[in-house]
């Protein structure tokens, strides 16, 4: 069919128009989420921390097997929110989820700070000038802000918190986004457990998809040690804390559900933007698990979840309540003994073999000419001594066969 060229023209700008409007909404609709504003306004940096902190004397990471850091896992991390741009995680925050109302995130931004520290526990990268790092620098973390009522802003007024449908909403993306561990330092104390059953669903489907769950057991012991949830779920790891001394902290909670104790007294941790600080409580040791859980999920790929806990168990430092005390659990976590130690005659994780030194043949040269002249020196030190002997002894036997008057036999 015939068209004027006017027409033909109106048409090609008409589908250019609307290929070009299709595109536009398409950026939209896929641009990333912006970061809104904190509601106090955004955290001051602050300062470094170039100590040692105590639980990293307590054990010597170094004896890890090398290469054993958790490269290849994600660790979900349900809290405040995660700041993707510290020094010491950048490049180790994937987008996640944000559940606060008004939030618009992809979880990579903290207003409050507690959610930092907490992957920084797990996944803080070593950085020059600061001894702290974390347990699997490896790790990438997969960030989910769900609540701001944490790390001490529980009574403030507008600390927001995701209701449990957006909370078991979060659990079941972490699934799918392939986590195989996820980190809960929250804790549900005075929530009633049939209000928290979707949530507890989410969980179990969690678990069932073979995902380690690991959650803080609380800081209410002296506040009516209330039952706290997920920590007191089944196969859901329970984490107490304990101080520099190894004696439990005197706020971590006390039960059956405690599985076992971590550091969770002055710890160092990441602070939003830079720095650090120091923070307390079980919130803090529980992802000293979810990080030894991580390493234990690459040294030993074939294991289950119930079989990641069972080595977590086993491995434990002994605690002052024994094994299985309602105080310690089965006792004092120990990530080096987590990965090496050799359970039910399974092979022991043996580190990477060192890669041959490159040939360098003008050094080979050069080693080998100074192994001669080293070789040729102490020969003839060798021989000068053995001269010197000689010359000793000729200087004493001469005068003294002048003396008596020795003669060659037969003169």
């Amino acid at each position: 069919m015939y068209r004027s060229r006017p027409k033909v023209a109106f048409a090609a700008r008409t589908v250019a128009f609307s290929v070009a409007a299709t595109f536009a909404v398409v950026g939209i609709a896929t641009a990333p989420a912006t970061a809104a504003p904190c509601p106090s306004g955004p955290l001051a940096p602050s300062a470094v921390i170039p100590a040692k902190p105590w639980p990293q004397q307590r054990w010597d990471l170094s004896a890890l097997p090398s290469g054993i850091d958790g490269s290849g896992v994600i660790v979900a991390v349900l809290d405040s929110g995660v700041d993707k741009d510290h020094p010491q995680l950048r490049g180790h925050v994937l987008a996640g989820q944000d559940k606060l109302s008004g939030g618009g995130t992809d979880g990579r931004q903290d207003c409050v700070g507690h959610g930092t520290g907490v992957a920084s526990v797990i996944a803080a990268k070593p950085l020059a000038g600061v001894e702290f790092r974390g347990i699997a620098p490896g790790v990438q973390i997969l960030p989910f802000r769900v609540s701001e009522a944490l790390g001490g802003q529980e009574n403030s007024s507008n600390a927001r918190q995701a209701d449990v449908k957006d909370m078991a909403a979060a659990i079941r993306y972490a699934v799918t986004k392939k986590a195989r561990v996820i980190n809960l330092s929250l804790s549900y104390s005075d929530t009633p457990a049939n209000k928290l059953d979707e949530l507890h669903d989410a969980i179990r489907e969690a678990i069932a998809k073979d995902v380690v769950v690991i959650a803080a057991v609380g800081n209410a012991k002296q506040k009516g040690n209330p039952t706290p949830y997920p920590a007191s779920w089944d196969d859901v790891l329970g984490v107490g804390a304990i101080d520099e001394a190894g004696q439990r902290l005197g706020a971590s909670q006390t039960g059956p559900y405690v599985d076992l104790v971590a550091p969770g007294d002055q710890v160092t941790v990441a602070r939003p933007t830079r720095g650090h600080g120091k923070e307390s409580g079980t919130s803090f040791a529980a992802p000293m698990v979810a990080a030894t859980a991580a390493l234990i999920r690459q040294a030993y790929p074939k294991l289950t979840e119930s079989q990641v806990r069972r080595r977590l168990l086993a491995t434990a430092d002994p605690a002052p309540g024994g094994r299985h005390s309602d105080d310690y659990g089965a006792g004092i976590l120990n990530p080096v003994r987590a990965v090496t130690d050799v359970l039910d005659g399974a092979a022991r994780v043996t580190p990477a073999a060192l890669a041959p030194r490159p040939a360098d043949p003008a050094a080979e040269a050069a080693a080998d000419r100074a192994d001669r002249q080293r070789s040729q020196a102490l020969w003839l030190a060798g021989l000068g001594v053995i001269l010197a002997g000689l010359v000793l002894a000729l200087a004493v036997a001469l005068p003294n066969g002048i003396r008596r008057r020795w003669r060659a036999a037969g003169s």
